[in-house]
Parts: structure tokens; sequence; C-alpha cells
């Protein structure tokens, strides 16, 4: 059976509280079941440029804790922290923090960190991805003891953690998305996560056409049968959630993926034929999309639909229509 859908906004932060506060709201009012903050550091330059990645205004944290202050309902979280940016210790009382003054609103997404040049420019060292991927688990084995009870005892090959109870507690269980594009995370997520968060491949530490066309609809369907195979008996509790990059409400559908295939030239660089049937990319009216995302639920799991906050307003049909459904 499948899971009822809920429908998310992937967010860059803001350059104001009036900005973060508004946009909150607005999608609390409008239906959506979260908001998802991103988790960048760099302002313009060579690195993010080089990475072909747009510059995130505010930090993530403190921007979801403005963001819960000003909502009641909206379930406010990441997409994705990740793991090297953030002592696993320190983060797990960050977000049982957060979680306890929101009134249990808390998702948390973790990631095994994929920008190259933005750990070059911070100064950090890039593992190459088993490391990352290997280290991302037993940060959340951290955060997972940190939110029980006892003592903390985590003695991972990349991640040590022990001697004390993790305070505050969580008002209840906390919800974890591992979020990624190849098997070995996506196998981490099945075994440990409670939301899956399917991306495009980001193998070579930047935005490229390669990394889409990663994530065909071949691809994705080989990849959820990798994670129903990873997590067992488990799968049926699993949200599946996936990012929809390319999101285009409209009457013209011709007019749009030609203008979509101007503006990411170097990053879809698909016909038309494939990109209409791309996971991550939903173009059509109104209809067409609520037929596209059913016929997904269907063939691949997909419960959890998340989309760029700049699609707040034109999407919002769609989540009234299909939130809950």
């Amino acid at each position: 059976m499948s899971h009822p859908f809920r429908f998310g906004l992937m967010a860059q932060g803001g350059s104001t509280v009036a900005e973060v506060t508004t946009r909150a709201r607005r999608a609390e009012e409008l239906g959506y079941y979260s908001i998802l903050y991103n988790d960048h550091y760099l302002g313009p330059g060579a690195a993010m440029t080089s990475a072909n990645h747009s510059i995130q205004a505010s930090a993530a944290i403190p921007t979801a804790v403005l963001a819960a202050t000003a909502t009641e309902r909206l379930v406010i979280g990441f997409r994705v922290l990740s793991v090297d940016y953030h002592n696993p210790v320190v983060l797990a009382k960050e977000l049982a923090t957060i979680d306890v003054f929101s009134g249990g609103r808390l998702e948390v997404g973790m990631g095994a960190g994929w920008v190259e040049a933005e750990y070059a420019g911070m100064g950090i060292r890039y593992d190459r991805p088993g490391i990352r991927i290997a280290r991302l688990g037993e940060a959340v084995e951290v955060l997972r003891a940190c939110f029980g009870e006892g003592e903390v005892d985590v003695r991972g090959e990349h991640v040590h953690a022990s001697g004390f109870s993790g305070v505050p507690k969580p008002v209840g269980r906390v919800p974890i998305a591992i979020g990624g594009g190849g098997p070995k995370i996506l196998q981490l997520a099945a075994r440990k996560a409670d939301i899956v968060a399917f991306n495009v491949s980001n193998a070579a530490g930047k935005l490229t056409a390669d990394g889409t066309k990663s994530a065909t609809a071949t691809a994705v369907s080989e990849k959820v049968d990798i994670v129903r195979q990873a997590a067992g008996e488990r799968f049926g509790d699993l949200q599946l959630e996936i990012g929809n990059y390319f999101t285009f409400v409209t009457d013209d559908v011709a007019a749009t993926a030609a203008t979509l295939s101007e503006r990411t030239r170097g990053v879809l660089d698909m016909p038309l034929d494939e990109v209409l049937e791309h996971p991550h990319a939903l173009l059509g009216d109104i209809d067409q999309i609520c037929d596209t995302l059913e016929k997904r639920r269907e063939l691949y799991g997909f419960n959890y639909i998340t989309v760029r906050e700049t699609e707040i307003e034109t999407f919002a049909p769609i989540v009234d229509r299909l939130a809950g459904r």
C-alpha cells in the first residue's frame, strides 16, 4: 500500500528575517508538509562557480530555527546537512533543541557531502565516497544515540562519542532522511533512515549533465530496487522522497521544455521525451502533473515530493489536490 503524498520545499534560506518568515508562513498556509534547508556556506567566488552551484544566503540551522518560530504546523528540516561540516555531538544537541523548541516538528536530512570545491574552500579534506558514506552512517548512529535513552557509546572507525547522555531529548522520534544518488548511500539509507531521499549522482563533485543523466527513468527504477533489497522487511515503512529540480506548471509543455533545455544547457541536455519521463522533472498543467505523480508513486513508490521554493505558488494547486491522499 502506498504512503499518502507529502510535499516539501527545498529552500536556500534568505537574506532577511522577513524573507525567511514570510516564505515559511506561506508554505504552511498553502498546505506544504515541510520546508527543508540546504547546507552550503561559501559566498560568490571561484569555488562555487566551478561547482555550477548557486549561493546560499543564510546558514541552514539558524534559518530553520527562524522558520520554526514563525510557524505552528510546518515541519522544519534540512535537505541535507553535510556530515563533514558538523561535529555529530554538537549537531545532535542543536537538532534536539530545535525539535523541543518547535514542539516536535523537526525532520533531519543527512548527506555524505559532495561539492568538492566547497570542501577545498573551507579547508576540509575531501575523502573518497566510501569513507564519507561510512562516516555518515556512524554520525547517524550518534544522532540516534543522543536522541535516545542511556549513555552514548559510539566507537566507529571515523566517529567516536561516549561517556555522556544526550540532552535535551526530542519530543518524539525525530525522522531522519539520508539522501544521495549512488548505490552505497542508498543502501545506507535503506538500512538506517526513515526517509530515503533520492538524488542525481554528484560523484563528479559538482553539478554536471552526466549527474542528471544518472537519474533517468530506468536508472531510478534500478535505484528503488537497490533500496528495496537493502531495506528488506522495513521497506514498506520507508518514506521515499525525490527532489523535483526541474518543475514547471504550464499549459505549453513544448515551449517550456525548449526554454528549459536552453536554461539548463550543460546540466540537463536531454531530448523532450526523456525530460518528460525524468523522475526529477515535472512539466505539464495541474492535471498532467497530478497524473504523473500518481503514476510515479505507483511505479517507484515516491510519496514525498519536494520542489524548489521558487515554485511555492505555482505548485500549490497540486499540493491542494494531492496532499494526504
